[in-house]
C-alpha cells in the first residue's frame, strides 16, 4: 500500500467513528543522496559560423561536477561532412581536450578555412566524446551517457569577397578595423564602411558594389543616407587581387565640389 492510499484508508476509518489509530512510520520521507558519478559534456549541442569568420571558434567541454585539483583529459572523435584541412583545422592537440585543474571548462579550438567559391552550401563537423580521465568521471549527463556526448558545428559557405577587413587609405592614419563585406548572391555586396579617414569626423557609411566577375568592381550610383540630400550621391569602381583578396575601391563623391575620388584599400583580416 502506498503512503497516499494508506492515508485515505485511515481517513475513512476516522470518518466512520472507529477511532482507529494507525501508525504512519512507514510513510516517513527518506533522503536520497547523490552518489555520483559526475559527468563531462559539451556545453552546447549546436553551433555555426560563416567560413569567412577569421577568428578561432571555441567548442566548450564542461565538467558539470565539482572542480578537481587535477587536470581532466577528455578524448573525442571527429566526423561530419566538412573536410579537415580544407574546410577547417584543429588547433592544439587533435583528439583530446583538457579541462585545467580547478576549472570547469576546456575548449576545442576550431579554425575555419575560407575556401569561398561562390557556392552557398554548408558542411558540418561532429564532435563526439569518447572517454575521460580520471575514470571516476563519465561522459554525457544521462544514465545512458547520451545527453551532451556530441555537438554539431555547421560551417556556412560564403561568397569570395565576404569577410572582415581592415580599411586603409595609406595616408599614415591608422587602419579602420572590423569592416564587413557581405552578400546573399555573390554578385552584389554590401560594404559596412567606406569612410576610411575621408571626412574629418568619420562615420560608418555603407555602400553597395558589384563584382563584375573579371576582378573588377563597380559601385553603382547610390544615395548615402548619412549625407545631406544635395551631397548624397556616391559611385565609383574598383578591383580585387584574386590571390590576396585585397580590394581597392575608388569612391567618388559626385555632388561635392569637383567630385573628388578617394582610393581605399581593404585588406582581409
Amino acid at each position: 500500500m502506498t503512503c497516499q492510499s494508506f492515508r485515505v484508508f485511515s481517513e475513512r476509518f476516522r470518518l466512520l467513528g472507529l477511532g482507529l489509530l494507525l501508525p504512519f512510520s512507514s510513510c516517513e520521507k527518506k533522503e536520497i543522496l547523490f552518489q555520483g558519478p559526475y559527468f563531462v559534456r559539451f556545453t552546447d549541442p549546436l553551433g555555426s559560423s560563416r567560413e569567412s569568420n577569421s577568428k578561432p571558434v571555441q567548442i566548450s567541454v564542461h565538467n558539470v561536477g565539482p572542480q578537481l585539483n587535477e587536470p581532466i583529459t577528455v578524448a573525442y572523435a571527429i566526423s561530419g561532412s566538412a573536410r579537415e584541412g580544407v574546410d577547417y583545422r584543429i588547433e592544439g592537440t587533435r583528439g583530446t581536450v583538457t579541462i585545467p585543474a580547478n576549472q570547469s571548462f576546456g575548449y576545442i579550438t576550431l579554425r575555419l578555412i575560407n575556401n569561398a567559391n561562390n557556392i552557398l552550401e554548408s558542411q558540418n563537423v561532429v564532435f563526439t566524446l569518447t572517454g575521460v580521465t580520471p575514470e571516476t568521471l563519465k561522459v554525457g549527463t544521462s544514465k545512458e551517457g547520451i545527453i551532451g556526448k556530441s555537438t554539431t558545428f555547421t560551417i556556412q559557405d560564403d561568397c569570395i569577397l565576404s569577410g572582415t577587413y581592415l580599411g586603409t587609405r595609406g595616408s599614415g592614419a591608422p587602419p579602420v578595423e572590423n569592416i564587413a563585406i557581405t552578400s546573399t548572391d555573390c554578385l552584389e555586396y554590401t560594404l559596412s564602411n567606406w569612410d576610411v579617414n575621408v571626412f574629418e569626423n568619420p562615420s560608418r557609411r555603407s555602400l553597395r558594389f558589384i563584382d563584375n566577375g573579371d576582378n573588377t568592381l563597380r559601385i553603382p550610383a547610390q544615395e548615402d543616407p548619412t549625407l545631406f540630400d544635395s551631397l548624397a550621391t556616391v559611385q565609383g569602381n574598383g578591383s580585387v587581387n584574386p590571390a590576396t583578396r585585397r580590394i581597392t575601391l575608388n569612391v567618388q563623391l559626385v555632388d561635392f565640389k569637383d567630385s573628388p575620388t578617394f582610393q581605399i584599400t581593404y585588406i582581409p583580416d
